[in-house]
């Protein structure tokens, strides 16, 4: 796989964009594609599923009894206090659910990363000719660094955690730099897949991202969206997540030069 070589006072074209109704018809072309799909939605939704709950129960051990007691009221000056209390309760309730899913899905991502670089590479194939140029050979001590890709990345995403909570205290501007944050660090995740058949490091990744921002934050966009949802995020990225992957493998492929698409034909036969 190349990429176009920009010389000093050439027009520059604007990157190549697959739309996401491209990336999910491409996925219901395919069977192989959809069964595999459906084995890590199941697998990554338990995963996250089980994660969440001993997050939760970790972040409850912290605050012990402070949101479940409220404060008495006694005199008409205590409610403001009452008031104070009810919307803190309601906003960490909210954050620390979001916090909680980040954690169990950091685990759940470095738990089935060589899965879906398997699901990304299987599609990469199907869409360009040139998906393979420049790969790395599939062998057990490649599944072992993707694996530890994901984890490097996932550790990452602990910091990503730590930081948005700092962010939260920081009123309207920090839940808008959280936002931000959230939709980059998906696209990173993302990114991850297709990334890792060519054995890129984490750094290369980063670079990419920098250098696509604008693209990477709309990869990163719907997967921050769905984040944002208490309880909900769970069952929604696991069920989302290949069709994420799918979407960023495919237009990572485009961004990167990939031009040579499988020709209809031949797109059946490798079904």
């Amino acid at each position: 796989m190349s990429t176009t070589t920009i010389l000093p006072g050439d027009p520059v074209a604007p990157p190549p964009w697959v739309p996401f109704s491209s990336s999910l018809a491409f996925l219901f072309r395919y069977p192989r594609l959809l069964g595999w799909s459906l084995v890590l939605v199941v697998l990554t939704g338990s995963l996250t599923w089980i994660g969440y709950l001993l997050s939760v129960d970790l972040i409850n051990q912290f605050t012990g009894s402070f949101f479940t007691t409220p404060p008495t009221v006694e005199k008409f000056w205590h409610w403001p206090l009452l008031w104070g209390w009810t919307a803190l309760k309601w906003i960490f309730f909210i954050l620390s659910r979001v916090v909680a899913f980040y954690l169990a899905f950091v685990l759940a991502y470095s738990l089935t990363t060589p899965g879906y670089v398997y699901l990304s590479t299987w599609a990469g194939n199907r869409y360009c000719d040139q998906a393979g140029q420049g790969e790395a050979e599939f062998s057990l001590a490649g599944a072992l660094v993707d694996l530890r890709e994901g984890i490097k990345i996932g550790a990452m995403g602990l910091v990503v955690t730590v930081a948005a909570l700092l962010a939260n205290f920081i009123p309207v501007i920090g839940q808008v730099a959280i936002f931000i944050l959230y939709a980059f660090y998906s696209a990173l995740m993302f990114v991850d897949y297709p990334a890792s058949r060519y054995r890129w490091t984490l750094g290369q990744k980063i670079d990419w991202l920098r250098r696509h921002g604008r693209q990477a934050f709309r990869l990163g966009l719907f997967p921050a969206m769905i984040s944002m949802i208490p309880l909900l995020n769970v069952f929604l990225m696991a069920l989302f997540f290949p069709l994420f992957t799918i979407h960023t493998t495919l237009n990572f492929l485009a961004i990167e030069g990939c031009k040579e698409l499988v020709p209809v034909g031949r797109e059946q036969e490798q079904a």
